[in-house]
């Protein structure tokens, strides 16, 4: 698979939007759930557990994110390809991909339903059942959220999270097992992209590197690799010393 690097920059000297998409997201269009501490912003920890850390963060930006997430806590670190600090343990690390719209066939689907705020126990039910990723009480407040119901009962969904300026982020798809095999997931996919696009926007996604059934999906939608990135977390030390300004790479 080739990776495109390509696309509009996201200002002078700085990379893509993409490149961080949650520093673009909550600088941006998503600039309204954004709690900040010094140049740390977050989302609300029951809305996404994505944060951003500036392009090249410094030892105060690391005082700040563990005072922001306090002693002792687990801080997920994705998309972040720096270094941590030496006393910072990391606790989780899996690689990952992000995939960009290269000619989906984005369509409305006749049995899609906008799911909203009195769906939630249901969509957080189908979320633990399936695990694709974190889908939180407040997520659905990051865009349009699409279901598919048979017999009353919520078996699929997918919809939007990150949103950097001129992309959306897909996310939450997932399928009741009982329902798999049956293509639900890919037109969701597809009539959540159509919404996107309908605002002039590029849909993207990020999966595991390792989930190579979902990365082969995608691709047959229409998806294509952008560029390959991690999914970590770090715990933040139960005291901070003189050690913060001493960092270790991530391997």
């Amino acid at each position: 698979m080739s990776v495109h690097t390509g696309g509009a920059a996201a200002g002078p000297g700085r990379g893509h939007v993409l490149d961080n998409p949650a520093l673009a997201s909550l600088t941006g269009p998503h600039a309204r759930f954004a709690e900040r501490r010094g140049r740390v912003l977050r989302y609300p920890v029951d809305m996404s557990p994505w944060l951003a850390l500036p392009e090249e963060p410094d030892a105060r930006d690391w005082a700040d994110l563990a005072a922001l997430a306090g002693p002792g806590t687990e801080v997920p670190l994705p998309g972040f390809a720096g270094r941590v600090p030496a006393d910072w343990e990391i606790t989780f690390h899996v690689e990952g991909v992000q995939l960009v719209d290269d000619g989906l066939a984005a369509a409305p689907d006749p049995e899609a339903v906008r799911l909203g705020p009195a769906d939630v126990p249901e969509m957080l039910d189908l979320i633990a059942r399936t695990e694709p990723g974190p889908f939180l009480p407040r997520t659905i407040e990051l865009g349009t959220y699409l279901g598919i119901r048979h017999h009353g009962a919520l078996v699929a969904m997918a919809g939007e999270r990150l949103h950097p300026p001129g992309h959306t982020e897909i996310s939450a798809v997932c399928t009741d097992p009982a329902f798999r095999g049956r293509g639900l997931a890919s037109r969701l996919v597809l009539a959540v992209a159509h919404g996107i696009r309908a605002r002039g926007e590029t849909p993207f996604l990020h999966t595991g590197a390792r989930n190579t059934d979902a990365i082969r999906l995608y691709e047959s939608l229409g998806f294509r690799l952008r560029r390959r990135t991690a999914f970590l977390a770090a715990r933040v030390p139960e005291r901070l010393d003189d050690g913060l300004a001493a960092a270790v790479p991530v391997v």
